[in-house]
């Protein structure tokens, strides 16, 4: 289309309209109409809004601009719930998921009315490798086939991570479990969620940081490091024990790598992608983390129940790094040296 705009209206409008109407649903299958139709409004939103930041900053403060954007949407991931939970001795759920309009409709005002479309250069893009030309109508697989090839062999690397990138809400549900033995289930579940608004907070405090980082010394040796920090949280995971500050540390890095990958790859695909082509890049690049959550996390959840969760949290590990060591092999020489 050229422009990112339409789809990123098109996506907070779905979000921001369809989660509110859940008060007023009757039966579960509407509930789940309603959440699939607002995920395919975040899936719609994502990429042309990272295409969008892409754009819209200079490309020595990206890695700033993305850990600014990742930090301020886990702030309000956190705040989100958080007030939920004080309203809703007050409220009700169905009151609540009522008030969720008012951000909702406010995030798509801001979107329509305030943000604007950049406008880029004619031609094949910017940078040192520009997308071949394609018909003036393309499909989606011509769309795919102008991507650079240093591009696909860095989602290659991220598909592997991503592989062992399983939701973080393991983790918590690993805290509680263990927690439960020397604690009680029920101070075991406040701990465990506890441990969680933590990681939450690390990964929302450590976004711009490592953003700068990355903008100074290279997103490759960052984003690398991130995903080696992931092995060594599985790998804690793994030696586990009944000690509440023994978790403090592994959800601590959990927080960490999660906002050095989420920060930097988003980061690293805007360095990677000609500008022409960066709405299809981002596309892609959410689809193979979607695909990735998913599998990642059926694995590690399936593999918990049938052995144990060591080797469910040791299957990630062992991913994680490996994803870690083809980021360093396959993308030497990608990126511009700082």
């Amino acid at each position: 289309m050229g422009k990112r705009k339409p789809l990123m209206n098109v996506g907070y409008a779905l979000t921001g309209i369809l989660g509110p109407i859940i008060a007023v649903t009757t039966a579960w299958p509407q509930v789940l109409l309603l959440r699939v139709g607002a995920w395919l409004g975040r899936g719609a939103r994502g990429p042309p809004r990272d295409a969008l930041l892409a754009d819209s900053v200079p490309a020595p403060v990206r890695g700033r601009a993305f850990g600014f954007q990742r930090a301020m949407d886990t702030i309000g991931a956190a705040l989100g719930p958080a007030l939920a939970l004080l309203l809703l001795p007050l409220i009700g759920y169905r009151d609540i998921f009522a008030l969720s309009a008012i951000p909702g409709l406010a995030a798509f005002l801001v979107v329509f009315l305030l943000v604007r479309e950049v406008q880029r250069p004619k031609g094949n893009g910017s940078g040192p490798q520009k997308s071949p030309p394609v018909r003036d109508n393309p499909s989606q697989i011509d769309s795919l086939k102008v991507l650079p090839r240093r591009f696909k062999l860095f989602l290659a690397a991220v598909g592997i991570f991503g592989l062992g990138n399983f939701a973080n809400s393991l983790f918590t549900l690993r805290a509680q479990e263990v927690l439960a033995t020397q604690y009680g289930t029920i101070q075991a579940s406040v701990l465990a969620v506890g441990l969680y608004m933590m990681l939450n907070l690390v990964y929302a405090a450590s976004s711009i940081p490592v953003g700068a980082l990355s903008d100074r010394v290279g997103r490759r040796g960052v984003l690398a490091f991130g995903y080696f920090l992931s092995a060594m949280a599985c790998i804690g995971m793994v030696f586990l024990t009944a000690d509440f500050w023994v978790l403090v540390p592994v959800f601590f890095l959990a927080g960490l790598f999660t906002g050095i990958t989420d920060t930097v790859e988003g980061a690293a695909a805007a360095d990677l992608l000609p500008q022409d082509a960066r709405g299809t890049g981002y596309g892609l690049l959410q689809t193979v983390n979607g695909v990735g959550d998913l599998v990642s996390s059926a694995v590690v959840g399936f593999l918990w129940n049938l052995v144990s969760p060591q080797v469910g949290f040791g299957y990630a590990a062992v991913l994680s790094a490996f994803g870690g060591i083809l980021l360093v092999y396959l993308t030497r020489g990608a990126f511009v040296q700082k």
